[in-house]
């Protein structure tokens, strides 16, 4: 069997990666590779809280590959940090990387060079498949997700902390990917076929930062008996 790591940004693509894999019997998936922002010890970019991070890799029952990326970042820091974790995945023995992309050919570009070089395979499951009919099918296969990240100047701020369900994708613009593939929002998933059970998710605050909307997500205490 392959042994390979799914790339992990908490998100919706990332998790129905996982899923799709997970039906191929050639397969072993070995862990969640993510990066993680020390400074605030969230996920880059999603704003994932690491509890709820760590969470999904428990209902997932994977091993989760923490990328520890300083903040703030240059690219040339993190493809050394990324060169350091690829090289401990090929002494495990592991042959391939699974990414949720879906259509942007420079990002697929940037990471097929960058894994080259190390005997890395780089995997697309999702590529190129129609995203209204993907975001679509992720929901009525059973995916639960929320919007924890939006980008202002593609959608209104009320999107931040909606649930990603069909009534959703009917109030999205008709220019924004259904699922947002060019930035214009990202998820945090808390349940799905990917997972042995749901996460409870408690909703914090929406705030402004460096340009973008973050809805913020953390566990939900156990209630009261």
């Amino acid at each position: 069997m392959k042994r390979i790591l799914v790339s992990w940004s908490s998100g919706k693509d990332s998790a129905w990666t996982l899923h799709l894999l997970r039906r191929q019997r050639d397969i072993e998936i070995v862990g969640l590779l993510t990066t993680l922002n020390t400074e605030f010890d969230r996920v880059a970019m999603h704003s994932t809280r690491h509890s709820v991070l760590k969470a999904q890799a428990a209902a997932a029952d994977l091993p989760l590959w923490v990328v520890p990326l300083p903040w703030p970042c240059s690219n040339k820091v993190y493809d050394r940090l990324m060169f350091e974790a690829m090289h401990r995945a090929i002494g495990e023995g592991i042959e391939a990387v699974a990414f949720g992309d879906l259509f942007l050919r420079d990002i697929r570009a940037y990471r097929e060079k960058q894994l080259k070089p190390i005997g890395i395979k780089p995997l697309f499951p999702l590529w190129e498949l129609p995203t209204a009919a993907l975001a679509r099918e992720m929901i009525e296969g059973g995916l639960r997700t929320k919007i924890v990240c939006v980008d202002p100047k593609h959608l209104p701020e009320s999107f931040a902390g909606r649930e990603f369900d069909l009534a959703l994708l009917s109030d999205l613009p008709p220019e924004i990917d259904p699922c947002g593939e060019r930035g214009e929002f990202h998820t945090c998933v808390y349940a799905g076929p990917m997972f042995a059970a749901p996460i409870p998710l408690a909703a914090g605050e929406v705030v402004n930062r460096d340009g973008f909307v973050f809805a913020d997500f953390d566990i939900a205490p156990n209630p009261p008996r």
